[in-house]
């Protein structure tokens, strides 16, 4: 590993916070709607799902995420210029985010960010990130994104690797 100078820290994640780049999907403070005579609860509108560039649909998939271990080398990054992205876990285990924002990819602006557990992701359209970065174990999500033709994505090496680190991970949750 490198010097600290390539390392992220890594943030607890939160609509604020990760507002720059897209939705956090959670049901804190999200608008309820009683629906079913009563019997269920509607969290509404939970993300801005944006896929019709291009005559783009939504495709609605699951990921199983294989476990990635700290430290971590962040060698690249992807976008997805012609449709947001969403990841919603289907389990109750943190993972990592790590996120830049949309246009050209500046290294010196990555953020990284760690779920509570049940929090999701929307990448708005053109945000740069890491592809999945599950902990701990096999994670499962469902992942809402765009399906049609046209070039929905670009990836790009970083100049020079960045790190995340289990001491920033403690650090993050406390």
């Amino acid at each position: 590993m490198t010097d600290a100078a390539n390392r992220l820290a890594i943030e607890p994640l939160t609509r604020e916070a990760f507002a720059p780049f897209g939705d956090v999907i959670e049901l804190a403070g999200a608008k309820q709607i009683p629906i079913n005579l009563g019997t269920t609860i509607r969290y509404h509108d939970l993300a801005k799902i944006d896929v019709a560039d291009e005559s783009g649909r939504p495709l609605v998939n699951v990921f199983r995420g294989q476990p990635r271990t700290l430290p971590f080398e962040v060698t690249m990054m992807e976008r997805h210029p012609l449709g947001s992205q969403a990841f919603v876990p289907l389990n109750d285990r943190p993972y990592l985010v790590v996120v830049a924002p949309a246009g050209d990819l500046d290294p010196a602006a990555i953020r990284a960010f760690v779920t509570s557990g049940w929090q999701g992701v929307n990448y708005a359209k053109g945000v740069w990130h890491h592809p999945l970065l599950a902990l701990g174990e096999v994670s499962d999500f469902i992942v809402v994104d765009r399906g049609g033709d046209g070039l929905n994505l670009n990836e790009q090496d970083l100049p020079d690797s960045l790190w995340l680190t289990g001491d920033a991970l403690k650090a993050a949750l406390g």
